[in-house]
């Protein structure tokens, strides 16, 4: 896994030190290094940029300026040659702070701090996907919507078949029809619900999940095609 990185300094010198250690680094890739703030901002309007080396003594523009006028902000590595700029540096959520001239084995301990907050933020992430909380065999069960198969009418149970298991829930098909996103879930018979990110193929009767056929109401199937066109 590789980073997107810019570098932003007004020392050409310094840029160059430290495209060079960007370069070097097994986890990182160089975007482009800048002179000033305009220039790292028109590139960031349109590559995505995970993480920023940045100078914070600046001439028009800081680092810290810099960073006020990010709506989405990066990761930050701030690099200078002053110590007392530390404090406020992390008072902007750096994620470290380097100080001129910089070791190789120092920056690669920033580079490791760096990519372990990102997979920490990237499994947490993944971890608040959207989902739903269901009540099963006396436990409160949370369920990613994004792993739902179907929903089936099971007598006075509905049945909610994931990729893992399925489990039944004291409920009506209504109540998981108002629960769950109209763009990704469609009720197609009324005794299913089915997640269309999820269909294989489809039939004028059927439509296929893995090797299970799902019924199709003879007014459905219109409905299907539309919502898989805008899937």
């Amino acid at each position: 896994m590789k980073l997107n990185c810019v570098v932003v300094d007004d020392s050409s010198i310094q840029r160059m030190i430290i495209a060079k250690l960007v370069n070097n680094h097994p986890n990182l890739h160089l975007i482009g290094d800048f002179s000033n703030a305009i220039e790292a901002r028109s590139c960031m309007s349109i590559h995505t940029v995970d993480l920023i080396f940045l100078d914070v003594e600046m001439p028009v523009i800081s680092g810290f300026d810099f960073l006020d006028g990010l709506k989405i902000k990066p990761q930050i590595v701030f690099i200078t040659s002053k110590a007392e700029y530390a404090m406020k540096a992390f008072d902007y959520d750096a994620t470290d702070y380097l100080q001129k001239p910089i070791a190789i084995d120092r920056f690669n301990a920033s580079v490791k701090r760096v990519m372990d907050l990102y997979m920490l933020k990237k499994e947490n992430k993944e971890d608040e996907g959207e989902h739903i909380f269901i009540k099963s065999n006396l436990k409160k069960l949370k369920i990613f919507t994004s792993k739902i198969k179907w929903i089936e009418a099971f007598g006075d149970y509905v049945r909610v078949v994931t990729e893992e298991d399925s489990n039944l829930v004291l409920s009506t098909m209504k109540s998981f029809e108002n629960d769950l996103s109209k763009e990704k879930f469609i009720r197609v018979h009324k005794s299913y619900i089915i997640n269309i990110d999820k269909v294989e193929r489809f039939n004028s009767k059927f439509a296929e999940i893995g090797l299970t056929k799902i019924p199709l109401s003879r007014n459905k199937k219109e409905d299907l095609v539309k919502a898989l066109t805008f899937a």
